[in-house]
């Protein structure tokens, strides 16, 4: 029971952000399913860094689980378009707490969703509410994967240089764009 106040108290400091077209949401148990399916795509993992291809049993279950943590680092919000006839979950979008009042920005979008607008909403929408607090705002995207570059773009990131962050799908080094966006 202690486990399930915890993870009541650490969703309660999560707030949920309605746009047009979805709600972002903190993840519960039951988007696991849908989370293993999506990133069971390879095309899904190998556009971040910590999602393994193929994914391992328990894998969704256990990123969960980290998302629901009190002691968390990385707030993790489904963006749910079940209120407009949508899937439960069309993927996911993060921010991750950095030093000096700066977070890190991430997202996927299931392979079925792109090119919807669904990504440039749903990080839109959490650049707006800024639930963190946060002066600056980072992301990244895999020179390979100009849609996401676009989305940070389209939402005020603005390049800041060149880089490379590993992916476990790929198991290799990626270059990527980094982004910065300044805050209000």
């Amino acid at each position: 029971m202690d486990d399930l106040n915890a993870i009541g108290a650490a969703v309660l400091d999560q707030p949920v952000i309605e746009t047009e077209r979805f709600t972002l949401r903190p993840l519960r148990p039951s988007d696991a399913g849908l989370i293993a399916h999506y990133t069971a795509d390879r095309r899904v993992a190998e556009g971040t860094r910590a999602i393994p291809h193929p994914l391992p049993p328990g894998a969704s279950e256990a990123f969960v689980a980290r998302a629901l943590s009190a002691k968390r680092t990385e707030d993790v919000w489904a963006i749910d378009g079940s209120q407009n006839r949508l899937a439960e979950l069309l993927g996911v979008v993060s921010l991750t707490r950095m030093e000096g009042e700066q977070s890190e920005l991430g997202f996927w979008i299931g392979a079925g969703f792109w090119n919807t607008g669904f990504a440039t909403e749903a990080v839109a929408a959490l650049v707006a509410a800024n639930p963190h607090g946060a002066r600056t705002l980072f992301a990244e995207a895999f020179q390979d994967n100009p849609g996401s570059a676009r989305v940070l773009t389209n939402c005020g990131f603005v390049y800041l240089g060149d880089a490379e962050s590993w992916s476990v799908a790929r198991g290799a080094r990626v270059p990527t764009w980094t982004y910065l966006r300044k805050m209000g």
